[in-house]
């Protein structure tokens, strides 16, 4: 099974979950807005994740989600970090979802003070998709 985790992190919340998360996979997590975020190849997971900023998801997030092909994810999951809100789950969701890409209802969303130290809790949401 093929894996990739891509994310957009400002703070460094959703980026340490996402290597968590990519460490469970066995792949490295990459952020969206480098260019090595582009999925080359087909992959069965997709872990995708972001915060919400301003009541919005960050412009590289957005714009590298738009850029996606729906030809290259079997499926997709999502996790978010925030201080207060779940939103940038729905966000990205109803983005991958125009675009045709099947989204696991099961999302992980931690706040961001739960953020550090949450290998665990990353891991065993990862391996429910492995």
């Amino acid at each position: 099974m093929s894996t990739a985790v891509r994310y957009y992190s400002r703070g460094g919340k959703t980026k340490e979950v996402a290597e968590y998360l990519a460490q469970a996979a066995g792949v490295q997590a990459v952020s969206v807005d480098t260019q090595a975020a582009a999925i080359q190849e087909p992959v069965d997971v997709l872990f995708v994740g972001g915060a919400l900023y301003a009541y919005g998801l960050d412009k590289h997030l957005s714009s590298w989600l738009d850029g996606l092909d729906a030809k290259m994810v079997k499926k997709a999951v999502l996790f978010s970090t925030s201080w207060i809100s779940k939103h940038a789950l729905d966000l990205m969701r109803e983005k991958l979802s125009a675009k045709g890409i099947p989204v696991e209802e099961r999302t992980l969303y931690l706040k961001s003070k739960e953020a550090a130290g949450s290998r665990q809790t990353a891991e065993a949401f990862a391996k429910q998709f492995l």
